[in-house]
């Protein structure tokens, strides 16, 4: 199949690792030019390094996207390098704090809504007007199926995530005229290293391997994943490459679910 995603200029948030390093792997097989940017310059840059290596045409730009300015920054540096921006991977994002809705403080909630939500709100504003210009542009936004099936331990999370979705549809609806597709790809449990990390301290703790750890963690946890394991982020990715080529030129404002059937609902 062609996804006719050669030579388009990618930019992808949250890239250094777990999904967003298996995102921008799996574009850089596509032969795309990708512009990758994370908070942690040491990390980025070895995943630059290793897609430099392999031959992709590729633009590491550090930054903290909770930051206005280092977001601008970002979409500056990518156009004046590639003169365009063809697709946008919104994936900067993460839990922060495990707590019930009454212990959470102002503060926390602003936290995790700067994480989740805003550095998505910026970067798409701020790459819209030359997606506009050329009448052409692909968004795929990282969401989770917490924004779907809450846990009642993150509400700050599951709003923020629920959020990004309900933004998805808005952007999709707004700006078809313009030839801009929008979706959002949520996944459930994935092994990443964060994930991998935690899975090492239960089954440290309880004097199990890492796997016996993982299967006691999905029974008690996470039970309603029918195929009773994380997702693997290049599951997560190939979805999210899908979504941005022109096999899926007929879809905007969908929310793909990548969870192993975690989510009860049709």
């Amino acid at each position: 199949m062609n996804l006719d995603l050669e030579g388009k200029v990618v930019l992808v948030s949250g890239a250094s690792r777990g999904i967003g390093r298996a995102i921008a792997q799996a574009f850089a097989v596509e032969r795309c030019r990708l512009v990758l940017c994370a908070r942690g310059r040491e990390a980025l840059d070895v995943v630059a390094s290793e897609l430099a290596k392999q031959g992709t045409d590729i633009l590491a730009v550090p930054a903290d996207l909770t930051q206005a300015a280092e977001a601008e920054h970002v979409v500056h540096a990518a156009i004046e390098r590639f003169g365009a921006i063809h697709v946008l991977i919104n994936n900067v994002g993460g839990v922060g704090s495990f707590a019930a809705f009454h212990e959470l403080t102002d503060e926390q909630w602003r936290e995790i809504l700067e994480l989740n939500l805003l550095p998505a709100v910026r970067l798409t504003r701020l790459v819209l007007p030359a997606m506009r210009r050329q009448h052409y542009g692909r968004i795929v936004n990282i969401a989770s199926e917490s924004g779907i099936q809450p846990d009642p331990f993150m509400p700050h999370y599951n709003a923020a995530k629920a959020a990004i979705i309900n933004l998805t549809k808005s952007l999709s609806k707004a700006y078809a005229c313009d030839g801009i597709l929008v979706n959002a790809v949520s996944p459930a449990m994935t092994r990443t290293e964060v994930v991998e990390g935690m899975l090492r301290q239960q089954a440290q703790a309880r004097g199990v391997s890492v796997e016996e750890a993982t299967t006691v963690f999905l029974k008690e946890l996470r039970p309603n994943i029918v195929l009773g394991r994380p997702a693997e982020p290049a599951e997560v990715a190939a979805v999210v490459v899908f979504l941005a080529s022109a096999a899926a030129s007929f879809v905007t404002g969908a929310n793909y679910r990548v969870d192993g059937g975690s989510v009860a609902s049709l």
